[in-house]
């Protein structure tokens, strides 16, 4: 379905316009992620201006939007289908966009450079994974590589498990028992990193689904 999809809207003026916008969102979300995750991992100073970008991220949704309703009303044969693809994917993007903030909040927040204490090791690790998500999604849609969406697929299952295990164990007490503000901190960024990797998951099922399945395992 994607390689379809992807074809038409290559080669309609709008629709096309609003793909590229689409596709410069998730660029632009990768930059705001490691500009964040930087951020918390030294003193919490941001090389730029991470709500300026969200704002963009914002702006571009909205153009996206007016893109498809113009498609709509121009054309003979509009598809709806299309349209629904698009604004599907540009929700989940534009979502990450507010978990970064989160995540530049929670910098700032802390005191210092982030500390892990016994999950350090564990949210570098997923941190990681992420990182690769976000150099996969792009030639996944770009080249409706079907193998490469089902990489990030696995990938947030490994994530989601990882992090579900982590936040069991810090409200269990088995970790940081002693250290509240600690455990606050790592369970909350923990849990930042898991809608990211949602949304990115979100945005890979749309290589493999149907349009009712999206965000959904596939079948």
């Amino acid at each position: 379905m994607w390689k379809e999809i992807i074809t038409l809207f290559k080669s309609s003026g709008p629709l096309q316009e609003a793909y590229d916008e689409a596709i410069l969102m998730l660029h632009t979300s990768h930059s705001m992620f490691d500009d964040a995750v930087a951020a918390l991992h030294s003193d919490g100073t941001m090389e730029s201006d991470i709500y300026a970008r969200d704002q963009q991220l914002n702006k571009y949704e909205r153009d996206v939007r007016r893109k498809i309703v113009t498609h709509m009303s121009v054309s003979n044969k509009p598809d709806i289908n299309l349209g629904l693809v698009l604004t599907a994917i540009v929700i989940d993007v534009e979502r990450i966009g507010d978990y970064t903030k989160n995540i530049v909040e929670l910098a700032t927040a802390v005191e210092g450079p982030f500390d892990g204490l016994e999950l350090h090791d564990q949210v570098v690790g997923i941190e990681r994974v992420l990182l690769q998500m976000f150099d996969d999604i792009v030639p996944a849609l770009e080249d409706s590589d079907e193998a490469l969406a089902r990489t990030i697929l696995r990938a947030h299952g490994g994530v989601s498990e990882s992090v579900d295990a982590a936040v069991r164990a810090l409200t269990a007490g088995e970790v940081m028992s002693a250290r509240a503000g600690h455990a606050v901190t790592v369970a909350l960024y923990m849990r930042f990193l898991k809608r990211v990797s949602a949304h990115l998951k979100n945005v890979a099922t749309s290589v493999v689904n149907p349009y009712h399945r999206f965000g959904f395992r596939e079948k």
